[in-house]
């Protein structure tokens, strides 16, 4: 009986013909899946298989992006994480420079932005508004604006050159923007719950430890992968306060090494471009399936 009575409005669903309209959404929704999908997998598709063909057969038909796997070769990879001794391009230290200078960056800036988040969204003080603003007109400002006298500050106390300061210079460029990201979660997590914790004796610090913050996880973890992915891919700061110091290169800095050579195979190149890129592509679905997981979380604390 219950199996009857479950499937009878199932069938009438099924039975009842499409409409018009339905159909050409549907329509469009399929067309716009492929036209996206196209758009964005096609040439990171078409970079992995340059990395992966001899340069031999690139020359005589670059146009192909579908190879058997007997033609793959993993040439063009050892050359790009060889170092510089043994012939190759030294991605190895490129990549460990990167990391550092990103994990520093990110790290940094979350100290400095979750509570200066939390204080410009909860806490009453004179000219809340007006410095709430200018985080956000701060991060508008042109990147060689901050560049110039930071770039003049960091030679006079010698960080120039210095993967520390090259960190720095990231964080003043990514604080005013994860400020801004976070007040605007923060100012959405119910000011109740915070009451709550204040009339049972907690500090703010302790309202922001052990309410707001865990509540506020996906934002923070959005707003890290943020600032993870600008230190990573930034090149103008990278240029400026490196060039004198090959050693201490990052990824983006290596790679346009590659590009400006003449003496470089195409297929060393894309090779560079998948090492530059596949690390921000795990990154991202590591930091989605933790995104779902700080929303349930919120969800039960609420």
């Amino acid at each position: 009986m219950t199996a009857t009575a479950t499937s009878t409005p199932t069938a009438t669903r099924s039975r009842r013909p499409r409409g018009t309209e339905e159909k050409v959404w549907g329509t469009v929704r399929v067309l716009t899946i492929v036209f996206l999908v196209l758009i964005t997998v096609l040439p990171f598709w078409y970079m992995v298989v340059l990395s992966l063909r001899p340069i031999q057969q690139v020359l005589l038909d670059p146009g192909r992006i579908w190879v058997s796997f007997s033609e793959l070769t993993a040439g063009s990879y050892r050359a790009v994480f060889r170092s510089g001794d043994e012939g190759g391009q030294g991605f190895l230290v490129f990549l460990r420079n990167s990391a550092i200078v990103s994990v520093v960056t990110t790290a940094v800036t979350l100290l400095a932005a979750i509570p200066g988040a939390y204080a410009v969204s909860r806490l009453r003080f004179g000219g809340r508004r007006l410095v709430s603003g200018l985080f956000l007109i701060v991060y508008l400002f042109p990147p060689m604006v901050l560049a110039i006298p930071l770039f003049v500050l960091f030679t006079r106390i010698g960080l120039r050159g210095s993967l520390f300061g090259l960190a720095l210079v990231y964080v003043a460029q990514t604080v005013p923007v994860a400020i801004f990201m976070l007040r605007n979660y923060f100012e959405t997590i119910p000011e109740s719950l915070e009451e709550a914790g204040l009339i049972d004796g907690l500090t703010h610090l302790g309202v922001l430890r052990r309410i707001s913050l865990p509540l506020a996880i996906p934002s923070v973890t959005a707003t890290a992968l943020y600032v993870f992915m600008i230190a990573w891919n930034e090149f103008l700061f990278a240029l400026l306060f490196l060039l004198e110091r090959p050693d201490r290169w990052t990824v983006s800095l290596g790679l346009s090494r590659l590009s400006g050579s003449i003496e470089v195979p195409s297929t060393v190149l894309m090779a560079g471009s998948v090492v530059l890129t596949v690390p921000i592509v795990i990154l991202f679905f590591i930091a989605e399936r933790r995104l779902v997981e700080g929303l349930t979380a919120g969800g039960e604390k609420g």
